[in-house]
């Protein structure tokens, strides 16, 4: 691909809820390459200034190698991609733990580790979205809940690895959050009752948060951002 004359960030579920108001903010001074699976929804992003949009698989690990070969440079990774299906110990099946750990915690894991060594030139910054979830699990959350524990501990343990190379890594847990993915999962469950804006976070509050840590100074390390709704039910 021919190089950017703008830093260049990858945005993963950049098409729809907290990916896609990332990508916005930072189409503004980085070429972004907004990756998803939804056609309808990517094609929207093409009319965007600063904005490549990219249908990709992220499970699968051969697409994802031959896309990142051929960057020129990576200066911001964003992992927001993620699956939530409601299930309990007793009701999940091995092929839900399954997906939910091949989307939440070895694709972000696979995709750091192929973009790692444009990260370490251009000293860049990696941004996990993970969730209340990764820090206390709730009945009926069991899958999701350990697969973002999962990825607390992936950012954790690549904080530490990569400090030596100059790539900063962040993580920003939301509570609930006002995003297609949660409205899929309230629907599954049977909750159809209009969303209390008091009790869930607006998606592109969420993505300020991921600026905000892009836009962070040289010698600062955001590790965690926790944020949380205004009336949020559970407290953590």
């Amino acid at each position: 691909m021919t190089a950017s004359a703008l830093p260049v960030a990858i945005v993963t579920g950049g098409n729809s809820g907290i990916g896609l108001e990332t990508v916005k903010l930072l189409a503004a001074d980085h070429q972004v390459y907004a990756i998803g699976r939804n056609q309808q929804t990517l094609q929207a992003l093409e009319q965007v200034t600063n904005v490549i949009p990219l249908a990709l698989d992220i499970t699968d690990f051969a697409a994802v190698a031959a896309f990142t070969a051929t960057l020129d440079r990576v200066d911001v990774l964003v992992h927001s991609a993620a699956i939530s299906i409601l299930s309990t110990t007793f009701s999940a099946t091995p092929e839900l733990w399954q997906q939910h750990l091949n989307i939440n915690v070895i694709a972000p894991a696979e995709l750091t580790r192929l973009t790692l060594p444009a990260l370490r030139a251009s000293q860049g910054k990696v941004v996990f979205i993970n969730s209340g979830s990764g820090t206390l699990a709730l009945a009926g959350h069991v899958i999701y809940s350990a697969s973002k524990f999962a990825l607390t501990a992936l950012a954790h343990a690549l904080r530490t690895e990569e400090s030596e190379h100059g790539v900063r890594v962040a993580t920003v847990a939301p509570g609930p959050t006002d995003t297609p993915m949660n409205q899929a999962s309230r629907a599954r469950a049977g909750n159809h009752a209009p969303i209390n804006p008091l009790e869930y976070l607006d998606a592109a509050s969420v993505a300020r948060a991921v600026r905000f840590i892009v836009d962070s100074p040289e010698d600062t390390q955001i590790a965690d951002i926790v944020i949380r709704p205004r009336r949020d039910k559970v407290k953590r």
